[in-house]
């Protein structure tokens, strides 16, 4: 059935994360990580709870990186309607924004309330991001070489065009190893698998494919943008340690389920921003000039597969005065 347009909320959650890497931006370089993460959400939260929305926060932030949080259960808005459920990570890449490094970005994205997948204590898995051309061929439990062949195959290259993005950690020397003898190209980022999952999806970024074990919440924020960008993405959970093994089996989880992006956020009805707060290939960072800075951002809506990026100027002149926090 057509329908007239309806309030997109991407629109607004955008502000959000305009906020959040305005003040974050300051602290590129400085070295301090937890002064960054707390810019970043007290800007966000301020901005948050003026979005007419009920919101819930699914996926918060602060748990696995011990830092300042907008905490899971936390409500966000004015309580009005709609009910969302809502995921954030204010900076995805926080490392790099601390030592002056690529790919820092400020995430956010709501969906209607329950469809949001709670990971619980398993804050890390094992996963697979591809773009459009990819989807529906990928299959997390197959051997490296496989998913190479069948993207390849996929996007009419051969198997030694494919960039591979994988998150630099010890854990992924074997699959490191396995990438290089299939013959693929690799690019490491230090953070940020929430972005490295979009670039597989952006167009002229030059990734085909994210593969490794990253974070459970960021998967979360992956998908609802992968959502509206006609990708996918699949994980299995990965167990820290014994501990985390016993936990799972005490809820009954089987460690080898494959999680889908239908399991993740089921609902198409998702909206996504994310600003860029170090440049990176997927946004440029913030750019501070006198009196105002400059932001790049995307916007995504799910239901209509409409991908927007926003270029924006503020003005610190004006903005400052009328804010309870300056840029």
């Amino acid at each position: 059935m057509k329908s007239k347009p309806s309030r997109n909320l991407a629109l607004e959650l955008v502000r959000v994360t305009e906020a959040a890497a305005l003040g974050a931006g300051r602290y590129m370089g400085r070295g301090d990580k937890e002064a960054a993460d707390a810019a970043a959400v007290d800007a966000m939260r301020l901005v948050l709870n003026s979005i007419e929305m009920d919101a819930v926060v699914v996926i918060g932030e602060g748990e696995k990186d011990r830092a300042p949080m907008l905490f899971n259960r936390e409500r966000l808005g004015t309580g009005a309607p709609p009910e969302v459920d809502f995921a954030v990570d204010p900076i995805d890449g926080t490392r790099p924004v601390a030592k002056g490094m690529t790919n820092a970005i400020a995430t956010v994205a709501i969906a209607p309330r329950g469809t949001m997948y709670d990971p619980g204590p398993f804050m890390y898995m094992n996963k697979i991001a591809v773009g459009p051309s990819a989807k529906g061929i990928i299959d997390i439990q197959a051997p490296v070489a496989y998913n190479l062949e069948k993207i390849a195959k996929a996007k009419d290259k051969h198997i030694n065009d494919l960039t591979v993005v994988v998150l630099d950690r010890p854990r992924h020397e074997k699959l490191i190893r396995e990438i290089r003898e299939c013959g693929a190209r690799i690019f490491q980022i230090m953070d940020g698998d929430v972005a490295g999952a979009m670039m597989t999806a952006w167009p002229d970024s030059g990734i085909d494919v994210l593969m490794g074990i990253g974070g459970t919440p960021e998967s979360v924020l992956a998908a609802c943008a992968l959502r509206g960008m006609d990708g996918e993405i699949q994980g299995i959970f990965y167990p820290r340690n014994e501990d985390e093994k016993k936990r799972a089996l005490d809820l009954g989880m089987d460690m080898n389920t494959v999680i889908t992006m239908d399991d993740l956020v089921s609902s198409d009805d998702v909206f996504f921003a994310a600003t860029g707060i170090t440049d990176g290939e997927l946004l440029k960072g913030v750019k501070y000039f006198r009196h105002g800075a400059r932001t790049d951002s995307l916007v995504i809506r799910g239901k209509t597969g409409t991908v927007r990026e926003i270029i924006a100027y503020h003005n610190f002149e004006k903005l400052n005065p009328i804010s309870e926090i300056e840029y």
